[in-house]
């Protein structure tokens, strides 16, 4: 399944911001797709819900229950809602109350100790979510340490009902193969590591179906899909914007080649689709 998570803040949608209702669209190719909101109001995110069950062609919605960063935890919202599984119950609940299309839910193992994680996943598997995904550190933990498989392991265990979804640290197959296999999750979510390496996906999903480990993908093949994924981004917002845009991404891309540092520098200083290419045949001229 292609999964696009497009986090934005319910304000937004129910005042028609330009801004979040673009990040709306759907392309005809873009299926199933599901769209994220974060919010801390049970009649806010009901609305929200509804206004993208009928005006947009998603085909999931999703709340995040996860995000820990501090502008979100402010409005109430993503990690947030961790402390209080009988909230997540009637979150749940309430926004499901208005959906035909499944409700899916994001969180993490807590808030800064996984202590609640088992409760608040049965909250949400009673009230009603067709799926969930579970990132396995604590709000506390932000991005630092390792995840925490003993906790995710609990929890797939305790959800009988709906899919579990492992999600944190899945770099290589072999981290999604543990995460199935020794966790006892039905699927994973790989976040960070595709920003440079967008064939996990296949990867993961050739060994599931076979067994077998596909190798990884030449530096010259990345480099193709780096530039790919630039002309497609010019396609969409123009060159300029997306070169800057690009600039933020094209570090993943080139990780791990000889001067590498060099050719990012270089990048970042970019200002057209033309100039990134040249960089990237110097980077492959040096590799």
């Amino acid at each position: 399944m292609t999964n696009l998570n497009t986090p934005f803040m319910i304000k937004g949608l129910l005042y028609n911001n330009e801004k979040t209702l673009h990040m709306l669209h759907i392309e005809e190719n873009e299926a199933p797709m599901s769209i994220q909101l974060f919010g801390g109001d049970a009649e806010g995110l009901k609305r929200a819900a509804d206004f993208i069950q009928n005006n947009t062609k998603a085909n999931i919605v999703d709340i995040n229950m996860g995000c820990p960063v501090n502008k979100v935890i402010k409005n109430e919202a993503g990690a947030k809602w961790l402390k209080d599984p009988d909230k997540i119950y009637h979150i749940v609940k309430e926004v499901t109350s208005v959906l035909d299309i499944p409700l899916t839910v994001k969180m993490r193992t807590g808030w800064n100790s996984p202590d609640l994680a088992v409760e608040n996943a049965l909250s949400a598997e009673s009230a009603g979510v067709a799926a969930l995904a579970m990132h396995g550190r604590t709000r506390e933990q932000m991005y630092t340490g390792t995840v925490d498989s003993e906790t995710l392991t609990k929890v797939a265990a305790a959800i009988t009902k709906i899919p579990f979804i492992a999600n944190g640290d899945i770099r290589k197959v072999e981290d999604a193969r543990q995460r199935v296999e020794e966790v006892g999750a039905d699927a994973v979510m790989v976040g960070r590591t595709a920003m440079g390496n967008p064939y996990i996906f296949e990867q993961i999903n050739h060994y599931l179906e076979t067994g077998e480990i596909l190798p990884d993908l030449s530096f010259e093949d990345k480099l193709k899909i780096a530039y790919e994924h630039l002309t497609r981004l010019a396609n969409l917002k123009g060159e300029v914007i997306a070169v800057r845009e690009f600039r933020g991404l094209a570090p993943h891309y080139l990780r791990g080649t000889a001067g590498a540092a060099k050719i990012r520098g270089a990048v970042s200083r970019a200002e057209t689709i033309e100039e990134v290419q040249e960089l990237f045949n110097q980077a492959l001229q040096k590799a």
